[in-house]
């Protein structure tokens, strides 16, 4: 360890350093070093069973079918490059890590952070790299005392209202983000009671990964300083809207954007256009991944703006990928993969991602013609013609799809396969009969 490092540790008091870890139910977990023992933890990392890849979100039990069992370790080695100290917990830091074998030193092949990385390397050999960021919603909510969580608010999208009630709450949140380097760009308050946004700078994607747990993290440690609960549970009122977070990315080589191509009829390169393809093509699969809670499928709804059909469209809010343009209005600068939420573990959403795009690249696939309207509204014979699919309606369709599909099978590996299936699995299981109210009692505060 650095002495510069830890003597900056030292002067800013902190005591504990977490080291962090993502599940595979997209619970963040950490075991905390004492800075007397910092050096120690950094070198050799801290140990936790294998079994911890096979818990779902509802109690800390090892599902039977994930084929991972109490025996066994992996070390979780801390990335010394995430280390950040948190402005809303004093004493506190916190650090990244993998999840390494300790008889290699290889990364575990069941580490989410390792499939993502993966998944880099692969578009690297094409020649490409992926920039990404998470776009969150969530709630900001409160207790009454011996009542149920209520929002904290029942204002509209955008209303200064919001902004005045929250603004202590929201200047915090901002530079507490800003300490720890995530560029904010945003805010505003969204549609749902008690809703809230804050957007920041995009980055390279295992940063961006890294970025959305920070950011889980912050926001939640943020809100109970201002008497709230925040939470990232897609539905909190069944009627209101949902949060989701959108994935936005684009496509890079040698340094340059080459998501557009003003030469194109459809202003997107030929390269991304195949990359959007294959996000398109395994969608019903990949919606096990990106949106893969039970109640994501509550906001999964034709009219919701939440990307329930398998298509997409520029400035089309209803289509599962939304393009945008450059500031000029000559060519695609990114897109924006409505159809996730953070209920995703961000580094198996974001891998997955990339592993059905790199699928479009191989096949060259064609992408499909421009929705350049609420596809609900087109009649449904149209849409099938097209293949505008409605997407999953069920955490259980979709793992059913999932299972079916080898390319994404083969990204995962079939050791987190059966784990990340499984969990989701019992998860399904257990929860699918829950109304919505006992939903938000059992998940608010995991997410």
């Amino acid at each position: 360890m650095d002495t510069a490092l830890k003597q900056t540790l030292k002067d800013a008091g902190i005591k504990f350093v977490r080291i962090l870890w993502c599940d595979n139910a997209n619970v963040i977990r950490a075991k905390a070093a004492h800075i007397n023992y910092l050096e120690e933890y950094l070198a050799n990392g801290v140990g936790i069973t294998v079994a911890q890849q096979a818990l779902p979100v509802m109690y800390d039990a090892v599902v039977p079918q994930s084929g991972l069992v109490p025996v066994g370790e992996v070390r979780l080695m801390p990335d010394c490059s995430s280390l950040t100290i948190l402005p809303y917990a004093e004493g506190h830091a916190h650090v990244l890590s993998d999840m390494v074998v300790p008889a290699t030193g290889e990364v575990w092949e069941q580490c989410p952070r390792g499939f993502l990385r993966r998944q880099i390397q692969d578009l690297a050999q094409k020649g490409l790299s992926l920039q990404a960021a998470f776009e969150n919603e969530f709630f900001l909510l409160r207790r009454p005392a011996e009542e149920a969580l209520v929002p904290a608010d029942d204002t509209v999208f955008a209303a200064t209202g919001s902004m005045n009630q929250h603004r202590a709450f929201v200047n915090e949140l901002a530079d507490a983000l800003n300490a720890q380097g995530v560029a904010v760009e945003a805010y505003y308050p969204e549609s749902g009671p008690g809703q809230q946004e804050m957007t920041y700078r995009y980055t390279e994607a295992l940063r961006a990964a890294d970025q959305q747990i920070l950011y889980r993290e912050t926001v939640r440690g943020v809100a109970p300083r201002h008497g709230m609960i925040a939470s990232f549970l897609p539905k909190i009122v069944e009627d209101k809207a949902g949060s989701g977070c959108h994935l936005n990315f684009s496509l890079w080589r040698d340094g340059e954007n080459i998501s557009g191509d003003p030469q194109h009829a459809n202003g997107i390169s030929r390269e991304a256009g195949a990359f959007v393809a294959g996000v398109l093509d395994h969608l019903p699969a990949l919606a096990a991944i990106t949106i893969p809670s039970k109640t994501s499928y509550r906001r999964i709804r034709p009219h919701f703006w939440a990307g329930a059909f398998r298509a997409w469209g520029y400035e089309n809010r209803e289509a599962a990928v939304r393009v945008s343009r450059n500031s000029k209005g000559t060519r695609a600068s990114r897109f924006e993969f409505k159809t996730a939420d953070a209920t995703a573990n961000p580094y198996l959403a974001l891998g997955a991602l990339i592993a059905a795009g790199l699928d479009g690249l191989q096949r060259n696939l064609p992408l499909p013609e421009e929705v350049t309207v609420d596809p609900a509204l087109i009649p449904e014979a149209e849409r099938q013609a097209r293949g505008i699919d409605l997407l999953p309606q069920s955490l259980g369709a979709a793992l059913d799809a999932l299972r079916k599909d080898e390319v994404l099978l083969e990204a995962l590996g079939k050791a987190l396969a059966r784990s990340y299936v499984a969990v989701r699995q019992c998860e399904w299981d257990a929860l699918k009969d829950l109304t919505l109210e006992q939903e938000v009692a059992l998940l608010a505060e995991r997410y």
